[in-house]
């Protein structure tokens, strides 16, 4: 009985349960949920060069950057190099120093972070960000953990946002110039820079130098009106190496460039034809001191011209390639008067010269310079030897990975390819070039650049074994005066 009374309970609770699930609650109004459709960006369009020493990816990011990336992704650090074109020579007459205070400031503070602020965030992300001028251009490079790049390269965007030129980095900076200024008056390379620039180039932007008057005329604001005439994004170039693709790398540079101005106008810097120079005994600046430092200028090649890589040749037999030069071997080795002495080349854009330099006792400063001219001489009416055209060849070709052997030697490679217009393939022609230039292509150069007579030569000190009556010797102090007028 009991069991039928329990039955006929589960029956009636099992029929109410199906009678309340035929009648349901009614259903609660829809919730339209409007979901925002993200664009995913358009895809980098990306050409690939693979070359000798490395490969090479080139595009242009969304931003307007152009920028050559080698990707490593087994180094987990990321170099950038980032330099526009323009420089220290754009600097307004009397405001000379004024791009020098630009990159100074760069990392001395940005947005919320003052100079220590920033210097220990930069610490905290294991990073280095800095930047620096030249004649022609105004760079700054950075070097970040590959996990840390997001971080890091919003910091450096700050810098390029938003920086601070605080008064006090601004008078450090001020400081630090004016004793710059007093210590290059004892400087006999300073010295020597400033009579050949005034003998050859007087009037150029390249002959102006800081005084103690430019550098007090200097301010925070005119600092910032000058950087923002600098960093522009249509004079850009970007090179970068590290764990990093192009679709990563693109957002993080755009980051970095999204306030900087389209463009600016800023002076054009003339190029320079170095004078025919009248045979003369070497410029003297005296200097109180144990030793002369003498320098030498001629005219040198652009990177274009045909006979550029047989001088290139050529400077390492010459005076280029240390010990295995011909100026050391004489002039060190055999006759004891320097412990050493160099030549170089400067294909520059607005000059180009073939230059030199050593230093020597006083009393034996007029043999010194002679010798550089007989050894001149001789290279132009006997050449180098096939030996020491071979020698050449082989350490420059040789020679040349090795600057390929770090994240920021190769963007520092490739930035120096950039700057010059080189092209992209020419890591890989390079050394082709070298191994095509013969015997001829070096003495022919010889004969045509390394005439004494078309070289100046300045000494620095107290120099003898050069007649009084033959050359005219400028006070340090006179020749500043004179630059100022």
């Amino acid at each position: 009985m009991r069991l039928m009374t329990f039955a006929a309970g589960l029956f009636a609770a099992t029929s109410l349960s199906a009678c309340a699930s035929l009648n349901p609650p009614p259903a609660e109004p829809e919730t339209i949920v409007e979901v925002e459709v993200v664009e995913e960006p358009a895809p980098l369009e990306v050409a690939v060069h693979s070359g000798d020493f490395a490969e090479i990816q080139q595009f242009t990011t969304p931003g307007g950057a152009s920028v050559w990336l080698v990707s490593e992704p087994s180094i987990p650090i990321l170099s950038l190099n980032m330099a526009w074109k323009g420089g220290e020579a754009s600097d307004p007459e009397g405001l000379e120093g004024l791009t020098d205070a630009v990159t100074y400031h760069m990392n001395e503070g940005a947005g919320d972070l003052d100079s220590l602020g920033f210097q220990t965030r930069m610490e905290d992300l294991n990073m280095s960000f800095g930047c620096s001028a030249s004649n022609n251009w105004t760079s700054c490079s950075a070097s970040m953990l590959t996990d840390n790049a997001d971080d890091a390269m919003a910091l450096i965007a700050t810098a390029f946002e938003d920086p601070r030129f605080d008064e006090g980095p601004f008078e450090r900076f001020r400081r630090e110039q004016q004793v710059g200024l007093k210590t290059r008056e004892t400087s006999a390379g300073y010295l020597a820079w400033k009579a050949q620039s005034q003998a050859l180039y007087p009037d150029h932007p390249y002959a102006r130098t800081k005084t103690d008057e430019s550098i007090a005329a200097l301010t925070p604001e005119l600092a910032k009106e000058q950087m923002r005439k600098l960093m522009v994004k249509d004079r850009l170039l970007v090179t970068a190496v590290g764990a990093v693709t192009p679709e990563e790398l693109a957002p993080m540079i755009d980051e970095v460039i999204a306030d900087l101005p389209e463009t600016s106008t800023l002076p054009e810097t003339p190029d320079i034809v170095l004078p025919e120079l009248e045979p003369a005994d070497p410029i003297v600046v005296d200097l109180p001191q144990p030793q002369s430092l003498v320098q030498f200028t001629g005219p040198g090649l652009k990177r274009d011209d045909p006979d550029f890589f047989p001088a290139f040749v050529l400077n390492y037999s010459y005076g280029g390639g240390g010990f295995e030069s011909r100026l050391m071997k004489v002039l060190r080795i055999e006759k004891g008067l320097t412990y050493g002495i160099y030549t170089s080349l400067s294909p520059g854009e607005h000059i180009q010269t073939w230059s030199g330099g050593g230093q020597t006792k006083n009393e034996s400063a007029g043999e010194f310079i002679q010798g550089i001219k007989n050894e001149m001489e001789d290279l132009v009416e006997h050449g180098v030897t096939e030996e020491e055209l071979a020698d050449a060849k082989a350490y420059l070709t040789g020679s040349y990975p090795l600057g390929f052997d770090s994240n920021a030697k190769i963007a520092s490679q490739m930035m120096g390819v950039r700057q010059d217009e080189l092209g992209i393939d020419y890591f890989d022609l390079r050394n082709d070039k070298v191994r095509a230039v013969t015997l001829e292509d070096v003495n022919r150069v010889a004969k045509e650049y390394l005439n004494p007579e078309d070289y100046l030569f300045v000494a620095v000190g107290q120099p003898e074994g050069i007649s009084v009556e033959e050359f005219e010797s400028e006070d340090p102090a006179e020749m500043e005066s004179e630059s100022e007028d």
